[in-house]
């Protein structure tokens, strides 16, 4: 999906700046997102990628004031939504933002839907907190919403418990309520995770049908590159609670600058090649207590690490227009050579 130029003439709809989230660990708290800044425009698809504990499902939380409270908090920066810094308001204003122009689908829709509460009971309860309307119009609209997921038998359904459908079935009905109020920004945290591929490219479709037709902004959060390859505008790859590199889809696949995602983009199976062995990284993601205080957090398992990489930390900035690389091997005027690209 090549980027739509006529994006980059617009003022974003959302904008992080120098984020730090961080949780309390034994006392002390450490940064799961680090000085994060990204911006999406309207009617963009930003993918996020990354290994697990690379800080995207905790970014979206704090996009979404969902942080676990006395555990987690934001410590510095700005969550800025159509020009409202959503980290200066109060839980009422945030609760009429939430759910209404800010929406997000969650990873696990069993442990997101509540299993005493009907999916009808569930879908109206959304649309009683932003709509003036009655019982009768909210469990219309709500059998409406099921129907526009692909949901058969949607009038059924609706007096159905979340225990009585299947993975896919939950999948959509957490999409129905994500979209109910017709969000301008959709939070998609994994959509397809533990999906079988059939109803994994059903749902991606959906989203991308909703999108066109609601004129949303979506961020995808996903391990998938073929996810991201089918869906985004642009991407962000993290590491470590990092950005690391971002730019748009077809340059970053044919065209990586950072090894972390050259080598996240070697792991993918190619149906072309011959050699059975997928590229695999060495090493995990560090732990929250465990983050280098210094140098480039990829470090340890890189490829491409020199003695400087352990001792200065890159900073994040545009290597070619539109492309911004966090790495040693461009903080010279030309890629310094091996370089992975």
């Amino acid at each position: 999906m090549s980027t739509n130029k006529s994006l980059l003439k617009e003022a974003p709809l959302l904008e992080l700046k120098n984020l730090e989230t961080a949780f309390d660990i034994d006392g002390t708290y450490y940064n799961a997102v680090d000085h994060v800044s990204f911006k999406v425009k309207p009617r963009q698809i930003v993918g996020v990628v990354g290994e697990s504990g690379c800080g995207k499902s905790v970014m979206s939380l704090s996009i979404m004031q969902l942080l676990p409270k006395g555990i987690g908090k934001i410590k510095s920066g700005e969550i800025i939504f159509d020009g409202l810094n959503l980290e200066k308001m109060s839980e009422s204003q945030i609760n009429k933002i939430r759910g209404k122009d800010i929406s997000m689908i969650f990873q696990e829709p069993m442990t997101s839907l509540n299993p005493v509460f009907s999916i009808g009971y569930q879908l109206q309860e959304v649309l009683f907190n932003h709509m003036k309307i009655s019982k009768q119009e909210a469990r219309q609209k709500s059998i409406a919403l099921l129907k526009s997921v692909g949901i058969s038998r949607p009038e059924k359904l609706v007096d159905e418990y979340p225990h009585q459908l299947s993975g896919g079935m939950r999948q959509r009905v957490m999409i129905a309520m994500a979209i109910a109020c017709q969000p301008r920004l959709l939070i998609a945290d994994e959509p397809t995770t533990a999906l079988d591929v059939t109803v994994q490219a059903q749902i991606l479709e959906l989203l991308k049908d909703i999108q066109e037709v609601n004129d949303m902004s979506i961020i995808l959060i996903t391990h998938d590159l073929g996810v991201v390859a089918e869906m985004c505008d642009e991407v962000i790859v993290m590491y470590a609670g990092k950005i690391v590199e971002r730019t748009d889809v077809d340059t970053l696949f044919y065209n990586p600058k950072h090894p972390y995602t050259s080598l996240l983009l070697g792991a993918i199976p190619k149906m072309d090649e011959k050699e059975e062995r997928l590229t695999s990284i060495q090493g995990i993601v560090p732990s929250l207590t465990n983050m280098p205080k210094t140098g480039c957090r990829f470090a340890n398992r890189c490829p491409k690490a020199r003695p400087e990489c352990q001792k200065i930390t890159p900073l994040l900035k545009e290597v070619e227009q539109g492309h911004e690389v966090a790495c040693l091997l461009y903080e010279t005027s030309k890629p310094i050579e091996g370089v992975v690209g």
